[in-house]
């Protein structure tokens, strides 16, 4: 955090693991340790950044302790995306509980923010200044009305009450004003700040904010299921909660909150995540089977179901959370987060990943054994299996997103998928051909990919393990006691491990950390294969060491960067959190522990 010599603020990026997410389904934001609201979209997920300071556009809303000698920390409350900023200053405590209106309004998002002084009085300086498009449109017309501040940024429009002593001030560095707000909270009190942004108009009668907190806390409450059955229900309560706060009234989960942030300092993987994946939803979704979390369940299966009967065997890889088409690619002339770039949109709208149909069919089985299928689900497993009946035999980009090839994870997670179905009840749903179809892509798959010591390679000209191929065998592909399955366990453990962190391959004989940071999402399903192998002790290790990559609001990244502890790429990601709930649930103690 630094001041530029006027009342404006500006605040530099940290580490991830100092962010918390505040989240509604339809959108979310990251809060920084200073109290500053560095990122999130609006009004929508994949929308432009209307505060974009993370990856270096312009915007922030702050709500800062004055006294800049202060130390930072917070927590979330049970079950819930509700966030608890606390500094500790010389002579204060002060505490900000931070929440987005739960759930969310598609068109109009309103973010709660109430300052408390526990102990002392608390002086605090807040600045808002929303800019849409990325940071291009600083606010305009701004208007005090019965001490409501609004004003419109681009195509939006913005209300703010709490701040009527507020003084607006030309931005220094960008066309607009922001509002610049001293104050104090006189110990043990509260005050509140409520921010509304939407596209249309905002309404009449700005929202009760205690009226609003009520219904916020009830609305977790509700949705919460009951997770202390689970190996660690704090954090599979707490998975959850990111998990939902991820996902959308129409049934979309953002993989992530965020945009550009590195997988790598210095190496062009940077993505855009705030779309919707298949593959993710499938993850979600039986993990939340398995958790007992009805509500993800549903929402998973419903949105996959969708989008294979719309477009069958031309299933894409991901939509945006509502469904439609992702963007391609484009560069936002953006400074990026360091060691960063600022792509928005993403590529991956031109692959094909034969893998998203397995693990679709997977979903879609582990929905109907919950007896929550319905018709189309039922058809959209037809429509999955002919898919797969049609297109198994080609090239396809695979779980890593890479070059076409007959990748041998995406044929077995069809294999998966394929078994799964096949063993529904009752057997009058005419899918008796996905039994056979399994066998006839498993002997294939056995004659082209299997490796000399046993084990399932890559693909037919790749003979490394690959981690990814630890997960069909848990999802039914294979027994556990296969051979190919005990070898691919050991060479995962053997070629890809380090101190229960796990690689996804390895790209060159450079040491494996240095190729790139360890799979959190790998981590967990090793976790699950070791447990499939009755090593529980193992398979715990691997669960505490992967879900402990975090920091204090205890989010997960994709990759963890094990030499300097570090959370690498977007965040908080989706199917991570997927992962932890699942191995929660399934490993020993769990609520599903028999898998």
């Amino acid at each position: 955090m630094a001041g530029n010599g006027t009342d404006a603020v500006s605040f530099f990026p940290h580490v991830l693991r100092e962010y918390a997410l505040v989240a509604d389904g339809e959108r979310g934001g990251l809060i920084g340790p200073h109290g500053e609201l560095t990122w999130m979209c609006a009004p929508r997920w994949d929308s432009d950044a209307v505060f974009s300071a993370l990856i270096g556009g312009d915007g922030a809303y702050a709500v800062t302790p004055a006294d800049p000698r202060h130390v930072w920390g917070g927590y979330y409350e049970p079950g819930s995306l509700i966030w608890r900023n606390r500094w500790v200053t010389t002579d204060t405590v002060i505490e900000c509980r931070e929440a987005l209106a739960f759930p969310g309004d598609p068109g109009r998002l309103v973010l709660l923010r109430q300052v408390h002084a526990v102990r002392g009085d608390a002086r605090m300086r807040v600045i808002l200044d929303p800019r849409a498009g990325f940071g291009r449109h600083g606010s305009q017309r701004l208007a005090r009305d019965n001490g409501i501040w609004s004003g419109h940024s681009g195509p939006l429009r913005w209300r703010w009450q709490g701040g009527s002593r507020a003084r607006p001030r030309q931005a220094a560095h960008a066309q607009g004003e922001l509002l610049v707000l001293d104050l104090t909270v006189p110990a043990g009190q509260r005050h509140d700040l409520v921010l509304e942004i939407g596209e249309g108009d905002l309404g009449a009668d700005p929202p009760d904010p205690g009226g609003t907190w009520r219904a916020t806390e009830a609305a977790w409450a509700r949705a919460r299921p009951s997770l202390e059955d689970t190996i660690a229900p704090r954090d599979a309560q707490h998975a959850w909660a990111v998990l939902r706060g991820l996902t959308s009234a129409g049934g979309g989960m953002a993989a992530a909150a965020t945009m550009s942030l590195p997988e790598r300092a210095d190496v062009s993987r940077n993505y855009d995540y705030r779309y919707a994946w298949i593959r993710d939803q499938a993850y979600a979704g039986i993990a939340a089977a398995a958790a007992g979390a009805p509500d993800l369940l549903d929402a998973a299966t419903a949105f996959v179901t969708a989008r294979l009967l719309d477009d069958g065997p031309h299933l894409k890889p991901a939509y945006t959370v509502d469904g439609g088409p992702v963007p391609a690619e484009r560069s936002l002339n953006l400074a990026g987060y360091p060691g960063g770039t600022d792509k928005t949109g993403n590529w991956v709208t031109q692959q094909f990943q034969l893998d998203a149909l397995g693990e679709a069919l997977q979903l879609l089985a582990s929905a109907a054994r919950a007896d929550r299928l319905g018709t189309d689900g039922w058809q959209a497993i037809r429509t999955a299996t002919d898919a797969v009946a049609k297109r198994w035999t080609e090239p396809d980009a695979g779980i890593w997103e890479l070059d076409n090839r007959c990748w041998t994870h995406s044929r077995l997670a069809c294999v998966a998928g394929l078994r799964a179905v096949a063993a529904l009840p009752p057997a009058g749903n005419g899918l008796g051909e996905a039994a056979t179809l399994a066998d006839a892509i498993l002997a294939e798959t056995a004659k082209t990919a299997t490796h000399a010591d046993g084990y399932w390679q890559r693909c037919p000209d790749d003979p490394r393990p690959d981690a990814a191929l630890l997960l069909p065998p848990v999802r039914g592909a294979l027994p556990g006691g296969d051979p190919r399955t005990v070898a691919t366990v050991r060479a995962v453990r053997d070629h890809l491990a380090e101190e229960e962190y796990v690689y996804r391959f390895r790209h060159d004989r450079r040491p494996l950390g240095d190729a790139e940071g360890a799979f959190l999402l790998c981590g967990f399903i090793m976790a699950l294969a070791e447990h499939q192998q009755g090593n529980a002790l193992t398979a715990v290790r691997y669960f505490e060491r992967n879900r402990a990559a975090c920091g204090p609001p205890g989010l997960l990244s994709e990759e963890y960067d094990v030499a300097q502890r570090q959370l690498r790429g977007n965040f908080p990601q989706a199917f991570v959190h997927a992962l932890l709930l699942e191995c929660a649930a399934r490993l020993p103690g769990g609520s599903d522990s028999s898998g």
